[in-house]
C-alpha cells in the first residue's frame, strides 16, 4: 500500500517505504512520555511511528494524528480514532491550530513528523512551520527527520535546532531533528 501510494503522490509521500522501527524508536527518544499532555502527529502514514507513541504514551495523554492522504487516513481512522484519547483528523498539517482548538487545544508538547520536507513544496513547509511555532509555544519540541542534511539549514532558519540523532540502520539511514521554537 505503502509504494503504491507513493507512486500516486511521490512528492507528498517522500518514500518508497514506510520508516523502520529503528528510526521509530530514535525519534521517540527526545520525548519525556511521563509529562507529555498532548502530542501531535504530522503525517502518520501507515503508523511506524504511531504504534511507538500509542505504546509509550500514558493513558491521558492526548495523541492526535493529522493525515492528509486519503488511503493512510481511513487506515488510521479505523484503527485508532476515539481509542485512549487518540483524535484522528484528515486534513493538513498547515491547519494544525485550528484542528486544535476544535479540541480545545492551544499548545503542545511535542510534534512528531514524518513529513517528507526534502519534497514538499517551499510554501508549504512555511505553512507547516508557522502553524507548529504556534503549537509549541515556550517548551514544547518539534522532532522529525530527514534522509540528508539539505533541510538543515532551511530548519535552523525558523527553529533551534535543540539535538540531532542519526540512525544508521534505517534505509536509508536517517537524521532526526530535535527543534524548538528559537529565542526560548
Amino acid at each position: 500500500m505503502f509504494l503504491l501510494e507513493y507512486l500516486k503522490h511521490p512528492i507528498k509521500v517522500g518514500a518508497v517505504a514506510p520508516s523502520g522501527k529503528g528510526l521509530a524508536r530514535r525519534m521517540m527518544e527526545p520525548v519525556d512520555f511521563e509529562k507529555a499532555k498532548v502530542i501531535v502527529e504530522y503525517g502518520p502514514g501507515t503508523g511506524s511511528f504511531t504504534r511507538e507513541l500509542i505504546a509509550r504514551k500514558k493513558a491521558d495523554t492526548k495523541l492526535i494524528l493529522i493525515e492528509q492522504n486519503d488511503t493512510f487516513f481511513r487506515e488510521m481512522y479505523e484503527r485508532f480514532h476515539g481509542k485512549d484519547n487518540i483524535y484522528v483528523h484528515h486534513g493538513s498539517a498547515e491547519d494544525a491550530n485550528s484542528l486544535l482548538e476544535d479540541l480545545g487545544i492551544e499548545r503542545t508538547d511535542y510534534v512528531v513528523s514524518g513529513l517528507p520536507f526534502a519534497s514538499l513544496p517551499k510554501t508549504v513547509s512555511l505553512g507547516v512551520f508557522s502553524a507548529t511555532k504556534k503549537l509549541l509555544g515556550k517548551e514544547g519540541l518539534f522532532i522529525t527527520f530527514q534522509y540528508f542534511r539539505i533541510k538543515e539549514s532551511f530548519f535552523a532558519e525558523h527553529f533551534a535546532i535543540a539535538g540531532r540523532l542519526r540512525e544508521n540502520l534505517n534505509l536509508p539511514p536517517a537524521y532526526v531533528y530535535i527543534l524548538k521554537n528559537k529565542g526560548e
